[in-house]
């Protein structure tokens, strides 16, 4: 069984934690806390398509152009190739799943 409190821990950005709850050859799923005014930089990925699902808070997240706002209970699918970035633009912290086939790392490209 796994969960935040044995899973596999790393800190990213400004203040943003992440936990591995699996990390396979083939498969990737994160569980991911932003505070507010934090996220990610603009980037697509060649290889892995991704779905971001919104455990609590509010994500604003743009793809390929166009901004979404995902709700708890939420998700959008991110396909290979395409341009995104998520934020928390809110009050409170963002937590959320992002599940990636292939796994991403190492495959990240940043967009202007």
């Amino acid at each position: 069984m796994t969960s935040t409190e044995n899973a596999e821990h790393y800190q990213w950005g400004n203040g943003c934690d992440g936990w591995h709850l699996v990390r396979s050859p083939n498969l990737s799923v994160i569980q991911e806390r932003v505070p507010p005014g934090c996220g990610e930089v603009r980037h697509f990925h060649n290889h892995a398509e991704q779905f971001f699902f919104v455990l609590s808070g509010i994500a604003t997240i743009e793809l390929g152009g166009t901004t979404h706002l995902l709700h708890p209970q939420q998700g959008i699918h991110v396909p290979a190739g395409t341009p995104h970035q998520l934020r928390n633009t809110h009050g409170e912290d963002l937590i959320f799943t992002v599940t990636s086939t292939p796994p991403s790392h190492g495959d990240r490209v940043l967009v202007d």
